[in-house]
Protein backbone atom coordinates (compact mmCIF):
# COMPACT_ATOMS: atom_id res chain seq x y z
CA UNK A 1 0.00 0.00 0.00
CA UNK A 2 1.08 3.81 -0.56
CA UNK A 3 0.55 6.88 0.97
CA UNK A 4 -1.45 9.76 1.19
CA UNK A 5 0.29 12.38 1.92
CA UNK A 6 -0.01 16.19 0.12
CA UNK A 7 2.17 14.37 -2.59
CA UNK A 8 -1.34 11.78 -3.27
CA UNK A 9 0.74 8.45 -2.23
CA UNK A 10 3.49 6.98 -0.15
CA UNK A 11 4.72 3.61 0.67
CA UNK A 12 3.23 0.91 -0.75
CA UNK A 13 0.46 2.99 -2.57
CA UNK A 14 -2.36 3.25 -1.23
CA UNK A 15 2.86 11.42 6.23
CA UNK A 16 7.55 18.05 18.79
CA UNK A 17 8.44 15.13 21.14
CA UNK A 18 7.37 11.70 20.37
CA UNK A 19 6.62 9.35 23.44
CA UNK A 20 6.49 5.54 22.55
CA UNK A 21 3.84 2.94 24.30
CA UNK A 22 0.50 2.25 25.05
CA UNK A 23 -0.65 5.45 26.88
CA UNK A 24 0.16 8.90 27.03
CA UNK A 25 0.21 11.61 23.89
CA UNK A 26 2.76 13.55 23.10
CA UNK A 27 1.71 16.85 22.29
CA UNK A 28 3.20 19.17 18.87
CA UNK A 29 2.54 22.22 17.59
CA UNK A 30 1.75 21.42 13.64
CA UNK A 31 2.55 24.79 12.89
CA UNK A 32 6.02 24.31 13.89
CA UNK A 33 7.13 21.08 11.85
CA UNK A 34 8.30 21.72 8.15
CA UNK A 35 5.60 21.57 5.15
CA UNK A 36 4.93 18.56 2.87
CA UNK A 37 6.19 18.99 -0.49
CA UNK A 38 4.60 22.32 -2.58
CA UNK A 39 2.36 23.31 0.90
CA UNK A 40 3.69 26.23 2.24
CA UNK A 41 2.14 26.22 5.98
CA UNK A 42 -1.52 27.22 6.20
CA UNK A 43 -1.93 27.83 2.45
CA UNK A 44 -4.74 25.62 1.76
CA UNK A 45 -6.23 25.01 5.61
CA UNK A 46 -5.22 27.61 8.15
CA UNK A 47 -4.77 25.84 11.48
CA UNK A 48 -7.29 27.04 13.90
CA UNK A 49 -5.86 28.38 16.86
CA UNK A 50 -6.16 26.46 20.18
CA UNK A 51 -6.11 23.20 18.54
CA UNK A 52 -4.50 20.29 20.58
CA UNK A 53 -2.61 18.53 18.28
CA UNK A 54 -0.74 15.36 19.28
CA UNK A 55 1.34 12.30 18.17
CA UNK A 56 1.39 8.75 19.53
CA UNK A 57 3.50 5.61 18.75
CA UNK A 58 1.59 2.19 19.67
CA UNK A 59 2.08 -1.22 18.51
CA UNK A 60 -1.27 -2.78 17.35
CA UNK A 61 -1.31 -4.56 20.38
CA UNK A 62 -1.85 -1.84 22.27
CA UNK A 63 -4.21 0.36 20.26
CA UNK A 64 -8.29 -0.19 21.21
CA UNK A 65 -10.40 -1.47 18.43
CA UNK A 66 -12.43 2.20 18.02
CA UNK A 67 -8.63 3.57 17.62
CA UNK A 68 -8.37 0.78 14.86
CA UNK A 69 -11.93 1.27 12.97
CA UNK A 70 -10.46 4.85 12.87
CA UNK A 71 -7.65 4.31 11.00
CA UNK A 72 -8.62 1.84 8.93
CA UNK A 73 -11.71 4.53 7.99
CA UNK A 74 -9.17 7.26 7.45
CA UNK A 75 -6.88 5.06 5.03
CA UNK A 76 -10.61 3.98 3.21
CA UNK A 77 -10.85 7.88 2.59
CA UNK A 78 -7.31 8.83 1.84
CA UNK A 79 -6.99 5.59 -0.92
CA UNK A 80 -9.84 4.61 -3.44
CA UNK A 81 -8.03 1.20 -4.08
CA UNK A 82 -7.81 0.26 -0.14
CA UNK A 83 -8.21 -3.53 0.38
CA UNK A 84 -9.02 -5.74 2.97
CA UNK A 85 -5.02 -6.95 2.63
CA UNK A 86 -3.97 -3.49 2.84
CA UNK A 87 -4.85 -3.17 5.97
CA UNK A 88 -3.82 -6.06 6.85
CA UNK A 89 -0.29 -5.01 5.55
CA UNK A 90 -0.24 -1.84 8.27
CA UNK A 91 -1.24 -4.13 11.32
CA UNK A 92 1.00 -5.91 13.51
CA UNK A 93 3.99 -3.40 13.81
CA UNK A 94 4.29 -0.11 15.19
CA UNK A 95 1.44 2.61 14.02
CA UNK A 96 2.40 6.73 14.54
CA UNK A 97 -1.34 8.83 15.09
CA UNK A 98 -2.13 12.36 14.95
CA UNK A 99 -4.64 13.52 16.67
CA UNK A 100 -6.39 16.98 16.72
CA UNK A 101 -8.54 17.31 19.13
CA UNK A 102 -9.29 14.06 19.57
CA UNK A 103 -9.89 13.34 15.92
CA UNK A 104 -7.62 10.57 14.02
CA UNK A 105 -6.26 13.10 11.18
CA UNK A 106 -2.86 11.31 10.21
CA UNK A 107 -1.46 7.14 10.48
CA UNK A 108 1.48 5.60 8.78
CA UNK A 109 2.81 2.27 10.51
CA UNK A 110 6.48 0.51 9.93
CA UNK A 111 5.69 -3.54 10.30
CA UNK A 112 9.10 -6.10 10.03
CA UNK A 113 9.44 -7.82 7.06
CA UNK A 114 12.67 -9.99 5.48
CA UNK A 115 14.19 -8.63 2.58
CA UNK A 116 16.97 -10.80 0.86
CA UNK A 117 20.01 -9.03 -0.50
CA UNK A 118 23.27 -10.27 -1.69
CA UNK A 119 22.62 -13.43 0.40
CA UNK A 120 21.55 -11.88 3.31
CA UNK A 121 17.59 -12.56 4.90
CA UNK A 122 17.51 -8.48 6.25
CA UNK A 123 15.39 -7.65 8.88
CA UNK A 124 13.25 -4.78 7.26
CA UNK A 125 11.19 -1.96 8.89
CA UNK A 126 8.75 -1.67 6.03
CA UNK A 127 6.42 1.52 6.07
CA UNK A 128 3.12 1.41 5.38
CA UNK A 129 -0.66 3.20 5.33
CA UNK A 130 1.12 6.57 5.29
CA UNK A 131 -2.12 8.93 5.02
CA UNK A 132 -3.37 12.35 6.33
CA UNK A 133 -6.61 13.74 6.17
CA UNK A 134 -7.64 15.83 3.08
CA UNK A 135 -8.73 19.10 4.84
CA UNK A 136 -5.11 18.68 7.33
CA UNK A 137 -2.66 18.41 4.82
CA UNK A 138 0.06 21.10 3.84
CA UNK A 139 0.88 21.44 7.62
CA UNK A 140 3.72 19.05 7.93
CA UNK A 141 2.08 16.19 9.27
CA UNK A 142 3.43 13.56 6.63
CA UNK A 143 7.43 14.84 8.17
CA UNK A 144 6.06 14.32 11.40
CA UNK A 145 4.44 10.65 10.95
CA UNK A 146 7.71 9.56 8.81
CA UNK A 147 9.76 11.25 11.55
CA UNK A 148 8.77 8.63 13.51
CA UNK A 149 9.10 5.80 11.98
CA UNK A 150 12.14 6.52 11.12
CA UNK A 151 13.29 7.01 14.37
CA UNK A 152 12.11 3.28 14.75
CA UNK A 153 13.89 1.62 11.46
CA UNK A 154 16.91 3.50 12.04
CA UNK A 155 17.33 1.81 16.03
CA UNK A 156 15.63 -1.49 14.76
CA UNK A 157 16.17 -2.66 11.66
CA UNK A 158 18.83 -3.47 8.97
CA UNK A 159 17.20 -1.32 6.44
CA UNK A 160 13.76 0.61 5.94
CA UNK A 161 11.74 -0.28 2.68
CA UNK A 162 8.76 1.13 1.01
CA UNK A 163 6.76 1.68 -2.34
CA UNK A 164 6.25 4.57 -3.47
CA UNK A 165 4.04 6.49 -5.95
CA UNK A 166 5.78 8.91 -8.44
CA UNK A 167 3.63 11.44 -6.98
CA UNK A 168 5.02 11.08 -3.60
CA UNK A 169 8.70 10.80 -5.12
CA UNK A 170 10.52 14.08 -3.89
CA UNK A 171 9.03 13.68 -0.69
CA UNK A 172 10.84 10.47 0.37
CA UNK A 173 14.14 11.46 -1.47
CA UNK A 174 14.41 14.67 0.39
CA UNK A 175 14.21 12.98 3.88
CA UNK A 176 17.01 10.48 2.62
CA UNK A 177 15.08 7.44 1.23
CA UNK A 178 17.21 6.27 -1.59
CA UNK A 179 15.47 4.62 -4.98
CA UNK A 180 16.07 0.87 -5.23
CA UNK A 181 17.57 0.62 -8.92
CA UNK A 182 18.11 -3.07 -9.20
CA UNK A 183 15.08 -5.46 -10.36
CA UNK A 184 13.12 -6.59 -8.07
CA UNK A 185 11.31 -9.91 -6.81
CA UNK A 186 9.36 -11.51 -4.20
CA UNK A 187 8.83 -15.39 -2.38
CA UNK A 188 5.81 -17.07 -3.65
CA UNK A 189 4.43 -20.44 -3.11
CA UNK A 190 5.69 -21.32 -6.39
CA UNK A 191 9.00 -20.20 -5.77
CA UNK A 192 10.95 -16.70 -6.82
CA UNK A 193 9.16 -14.32 -8.63
CA UNK A 194 10.30 -11.00 -10.56
CA UNK A 195 7.95 -8.52 -9.42
CA UNK A 196 9.01 -5.91 -12.69
CA UNK A 197 5.47 -3.54 -12.09
CA UNK A 198 7.61 -2.13 -9.09
CA UNK A 199 10.99 -1.43 -10.21
CA UNK A 200 11.06 2.31 -9.96
CA UNK A 201 8.62 2.70 -6.91
CA UNK A 202 10.60 0.71 -4.54
CA UNK A 203 12.66 3.22 -2.09
CA UNK A 204 14.97 2.27 0.98
CA UNK A 205 16.50 3.93 3.64
CA UNK A 206 19.94 2.52 5.04
CA UNK A 207 20.85 2.06 8.44
CA UNK A 208 24.12 -0.51 9.04
CA UNK A 209 24.25 -2.87 6.47
CA UNK A 210 25.77 -1.95 3.35
CA UNK A 211 23.71 -1.90 0.19
CA UNK A 212 24.10 -1.99 -3.39
CA UNK A 213 21.12 -0.26 -5.34
CA UNK A 214 22.05 -1.86 -8.45
CA UNK A 215 21.21 -5.57 -7.49
CA UNK A 216 18.15 -7.60 -6.80
CA UNK A 217 16.18 -6.81 -3.91
CA UNK A 218 13.44 -9.88 -2.96
CA UNK A 219 10.67 -9.86 -0.71
CA UNK A 220 9.08 -12.20 1.38
CA UNK A 221 5.86 -13.82 0.76
CA UNK A 222 2.29 -11.98 2.10
CA UNK A 223 -1.38 -12.20 0.11
CA UNK A 224 -2.39 -8.77 -1.75
CA UNK A 225 0.09 -6.87 -3.45
CA UNK A 226 3.56 -8.54 -2.26
CA UNK A 227 5.58 -5.22 -2.54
Amino acid sequence: MGEGTDEGGVGGERCAAVETGAAGDAPYSASAVAPEQGHPPGADHPTPPGNATTLRIAHTADLDATTLRSARALLHDVFDTMTAEDWEHACGGLHALIHENGELIGHASVVQRRLLHGGRALRCGYVEGVGVRADRRGRGHGAVLMGALERVVRGGYDLGALCASDAATAFYTARGWQLWRGPSSAFTPEGVRPTPDEDGNLYVLPTTVPLDLSTRLTCDWRDGDLW
